[in-house]
Parts: C-alpha cells; structure tokens; sequence
C-alpha cells in the first residue's frame, strides 16, 4: 500500500490566522505533519508527502527511522488533481507494484497532513478495511482520510466531500467503508480546534508541544473550555 500525505507548503493553515502569525503557521503546520508521518511508520507504511512547494525533510527533525522511511515529491496542482494522479489505475494494476506486508501493492491512502491526533491503532484501522474504497470522514463533511483499491475511483474534494465521494463510489461500482474515528476525524483548520490539539494530543506529539511553546494553553471558564494564549508569547 503506498500513503500518500497531501501538503499544502505555500501559506498553510490560513484560517488560524486570526491565532497565529504567518510564520507560526508553517512551523505548526510542518509540527503536526511531522506527527502524522511518525504515525503512519508506525503503523508499518513509508509516507510520501506531496507538497505544493519543495520542502526539505531535514526542517522537520524527524526521527531516523521516519526520515529515512519518508519520501517528497512536488506537485503544485490542486488537491483534487494531485491526489488523482496518484490513485490506482488499471494500468498501474496491470504493471504490478511494490508489494508491502499486506499483500495491498495496488492500493492507495491518502492522509491529511492536519491530522495531529491521528494515531497508528487508528490507521491500522483504515488500512485494514476491505472494501474497494474505505472513508474516514472530518467532523464537517470533508474526507480526512481513504484507502482506494477500485481503478475508476476518483475524488473531488471540495465542498462535503465525504458525501460526493459516497456517491463516487456507488457510481463506479466499488463497495465502500466508512471509518469512525475520532482520531482522524480532526482535523485542525480552526482557532477553535486548538482545543482538542491542547485536550488529546499526546506527550510525544509536536503539535501540542509546538502550540504550548507558543504560549497556549487551556482557558476553563462557564462550564466551557477554549484556549488563550500570554500576550508576551505572541510574535509578530
């Protein structure tokens, strides 16, 4: 099974704007795609990140066994189009593949970089799933992250895309799983999911490290949790 990670390295995370300085951005952001690509060794697959703009491993301190297991690959199209070049076609069928443990050389996943909860018992989950399309839908309607096995299917993420990749799926004829998980289902685009970033991540996690040197921290007041952050923690 290859994993391909979708990286947007031009301006990411613009909707933590109102949170985060430009600068900020990028180093969260590469924080929690660090995490996620951790997480996928760990699960016993070899990430490749496709980013929008080159992008040296070595800024992202990986671990060796992590760094040594990712590749990286420029692409600066959409989301749509670069993920689909990359899905299973019957030519690339009919031509074989590098097999992995799992007997699954045909098949592709897709996960998204701004999973920072995403752990390995949860992407074991996924990958495991049989069916020709498997789906672990976001909180909001989009698709956070799929394993595709059919050679027609092909994704369109704007919009709900959960529910067009439903519809994709059943047109072309391939069965379909849906995946519920909480950890893959956050993904982080909003100064709100900072919340369960601070709440859920865990001590070996980047993100929620990255974010409390930030100088956030958990703000409980009317029976409601939010984040604040020290004024004197803010850059410009």
């Amino acid at each position: 099974m290859r994993v391909v990670v979708p990286y947007a390295a031009k301006s990411p995370k613009t909707r933590l704007e109102p949170v985060l300085t430009a600068a900020e951005r990028s180093v969260f952001s590469r924080a929690m795609l660090a995490d996620v690509l951790r997480t996928i060794v760990e699960a016993g697959h070899e990430p490749a990140v496709v980013t929008t703009a080159p992008l040296d491993l070595a800024d992202l301190e990986l671990p060796g066994e992590v760094a040594t297991s990712t590749s990286v690959v420029v692409d600066d199209r959409s989301l749509t189009a670069a993920v689909n070049a990359r899905l299973p076609t019957d030519e690339r069928s009919d031509a074989g593949g590098s097999e992995d443990g799992n007997g699954d050389s045909n098949a592709v996943a897709v996960v998204m970089a701004d999973l920072a909860l995403a752990s390995s018992s949860a992407l074991e989950a996924l990958f495991a799933a049989a069916a020709d399309v498997a789906i672990s839908p976001g909180r909001a309607g989009g698709t956070n992250a799929l394993v595709v096995r059919h050679p027609a299917f092909r994704v369109d993420y704007h919009g709900a895309s959960y529910l067009d990749h439903r519809v994709i799926a059943s047109e072309v004829g391939a069965s379909l799983e849906t995946i519920d998980s909480f950890r893959l289902a956050t993904d982080v685009d909003e100064p709100v999911d900072l919340v369960e970033v601070l709440v859920h991540g865990r001590e070996t996690d980047r993100a929620p490290t990255c974010l409390r040197e930030f100088g956030f921290e958990l703000d409980v007041r009317d029976g409601r949790v939010a984040v604040s952050r020290e004024e004197s923690a803010a850059t410009e």
